[in-house]
């Protein structure tokens, strides 16, 4: 049982005490340092597993995780609305502080994708996207140039900002699209999808994730594929963790996690057919491919990233 005698969960516990005893966490000195000690601690590849936490720091999780959430929201609102003041706000992407990771992130997310589909997709869903999508715009940017993105998020002022950031741009602005919308009350709209993106906050704690997930694998079209955000080691102290059991409906491609920067383990999976899901063969749960995940040398395009295979799908599922 990993308790409060680790150093990490020490420091992670003494963090969480000061960022819960702030006023606000809107952008300011104090939660910028604060959060960037969060992240410098949890970062460096560590072997904690947390769920084997004791309740308590399981507890103190859970709720750093939503104080992670609401800063981040507000960052990105922040941000938009900064952006949102220039003549050509995709023009100025590079103040944002974490633009730089969301080209790597995407950058992965775009070579995983790929190799687990032969035709490049013509319809995207981004769920979570936010007031500043900047995965949507970085893939439609730079990687997948002729898809079309649908973006929902529950919150109309999000979306607002969001359109605000393409709606200069004479190409993205015909190929994204905002949804002001509830995903669990979206159901046959999501057949139309070839990809959809959950991103990690879609879901904050286990039970709502595997809601959302349930009904994606509910209405999604048979083959289409599913992108998670999730967390390894001690970055589950900052974001939710998928696991290979929480995707019923799904076939198990590949889980890798980054080891640098780029915080988000990525998952990817493909919808199940109906009539697979039914027979003795393939039961109503999460399956593996039979193949290896590929070679992870070809993760390295921008020369950062670096990944280890540390997840092994099969002991997951057994």
């Amino acid at each position: 049982m990993v308790c409060e005698k680790d150093p990490l969960v020490l420091k992670v516990c003494e963090l969480y005490e000061q960022i819960s005893s702030l006023e606000s966490l809107k952008p300011c000195k104090d939660v910028n340092m604060l959060f960037t000690q969060l992240v410098v601690t949890c970062m460096p590849p560590n072997p904690i597993d947390v769920t084997n936490l004791c309740k308590s720091i399981q507890d103190i999780r859970c709720k750093l995780i939503r104080l992670c959430g609401e800063a981040e929201g507000h960052l990105e609102s922040h941000f938009s609305t900064i952006l949102g003041s220039y003549d050509n706000p995709l023009h100025h992407l590079n103040i944002f502080p974490y633009y730089s990771n969301y080209l790597k992130l995407s950058q992965l997310e775009f070579n995983i994708l790929t190799k687990h589909c032969s035709n490049l997709p013509t319809k995207v869903a981004f769920v979570g996207s936010g007031p500043l999508p900047l995965t949507s715009i970085v893939l439609a940017s730079f990687h997948l140039t002729t898809t079309s993105f649908h973006n929902y998020d529950i919150d109309p002022s999000a979306n607002s900002m969001a359109l605000q950031l393409v709606s200069s741009d004479p190409d993205l602005s015909q190929r994204m699209f905002f949804h002001t919308s509830d995903i669990m009350d979206i159901t046959n709209d999501l057949k139309d999808y070839d990809v959809v993106f959950l991103a990690a906050l879609v879901g904050m704690d286990k039970e709502t994730k595997v809601r959302f997930i349930d009904h994606l694998a509910e209405y999604m079209a048979p083959g289409a594929l599913l992108m998670l955000r999730s967390a390894h080691g001690a970055r589950a102290f900052l974001y939710p963790v998928v696991d290979p059991c929480d995707l019923r409906g799904f076939e198990v491609l590949c889980i890798f996690h980054p080891t640098d920067e780029v915080i988000n383990s990525v998952v990817i999976a493909r919808k199940i057919p109906i009539t697979k899901q039914c027979s003795v063969e393939y039961p109503l749960a999460p399956t593996k491919l039979p193949n290896k995940c590929f070679d992870i040398e070809m993760f390295n395009p921008l020369n950062h990233v670096n990944l280890l295979e540390e997840l092994d799908i099969e002991e997951q599922l057994s």
